[in-house]
């Protein structure tokens, strides 16, 4: 039987060996999307903990299903398990508290303190959307899925997976708008 090639062919032939190119292939879109869900202070240990399953599964899976893996989308529905795990219990966790830093250099605080307000009001915004709404345009225009894949990680249909990313910018156009003229 030949090798298969490309990520998923290697990962296939051996899991621990290709693990690691599988990561730095996707630690960024993936860690960037989750900070959409999550915020700051958590994405980065769901992240690693959406890689530590990933990982795992790896291990269980036979050589077929893994040469078959879409591993964009799967790894997504990994990571927005997890993400709908943290907002469950996050009322049973203790608040946290955003470190801030003297920034070097004129005006730095200042430039932190607006890229801090700024993504706390888009943060803001997005939850105001409906969870599948949310998780559409995250997945779609932070993160760069396509919609098959988010259909995929979404394990919900192409057309409906369209419908909310529609339906979501338009919610945030309304939102936009109402802030512009308030």
């Amino acid at each position: 039987m030949g090798r298969a090639t490309g990520l998923t062919g290697r990962l296939a032939n051996d899991v621990d060996s290709a693990f690691p190119e599988m990561v730095l292939a996707y630690q960024d879109r993936l860690y960037s999307g989750v900070r959409s869900f999550v915020g700051s202070a958590d994405a980065e240990d769901v992240t690693q903990e959406a890689f530590i399953r990933a990982h795992r599964a790896l291990h269980s899976y036979d050589r077929d299903r893994i040469e078959s893996l879409q591993v964009n989308a799967w790894l997504w529905t990994i990571a927005l398990n997890l993400c709908r795990n943290w907002a469950r219990t996050k009322s049973r966790r203790p608040q946290t508290t955003q470190l801030t830093f003297d920034h070097e250099g004129e005006g730095g605080a200042d430039i932190a303190a607006l890229e801090a307000t700024m993504l706390a009001s888009w943060r803001e915004r997005l939850e105001s959307l409906s969870e599948p709404q949310r998780t559409a345009i995250v997945l779609r225009h932070v993160v760069g899925l396509a919609y098959a894949e988010i259909a995929a990680a979404t394990e919900r249909p192409i057309g409906t997976t369209k419908t909310d990313v529609s339906r979501g910018l338009t919610a945030l156009r309304r939102i936009l708008a109402e802030e512009g003229s308030a």
